[in-house]
């Protein structure tokens, strides 16, 4: 087994591995899949095998800048969606408790509590001063 283990890894040296898109391919897949168990759907079949064959792709591909950017620009398109996903329950209970805002210079978000009426803001990245409703 530990003769398995060592030519595995080495074949996966210098490769781009599981990425959060790789991951969502194949969760999207595992989905699609299970639902294609009773709906005998062709279709979706062939989606999910689609979805499958780009996530090994993405995890054996060497060329690991290519795939970096991918990843990140899937996580921008996320954006606020993105912790939904993840973790629902905590995102549900952080709504309740927290608002997000968004600096106006370079975007950060911010977590500020909920109710306190008008504050002022810095910004942890830019130190920018901004003011916002929660």
């Amino acid at each position: 087994m530990d003769n398995f283990k060592g030519k595995f890894e080495e074949f996966m040296r210098g490769r781009n591995g599981a990425d959060e898109l790789g991951v969502a391919c194949l969760e999207l897949a595992v989905i699609l899949a299970i639902i294609n168990i009773f709906a005998g759907n062709g279709v979706i079949y062939l989606i999910t095998i689609v979805l499958l064959a780009y996530a090994i792709f993405r995890m054996v591909s060497t060329n690991v800048n290519q795939r970096r950017r991918e990843s990140m620009a899937f996580a921008e398109k996320l954006g606020p969606v993105r912790p939904w996903i993840s973790n629902p329950a905590a995102a549900y209970k952080n709504a309740r408790t927290y608002k997000h805002a968004t600096c106006p210079n370079c975007h950060q978000r911010v977590r500020v509590p909920r109710g306190k009426g008008h504050i002022r803001i810095t910004c942890p990245r830019c130190k920018q001063k901004f003011d916002i409703h929660s």
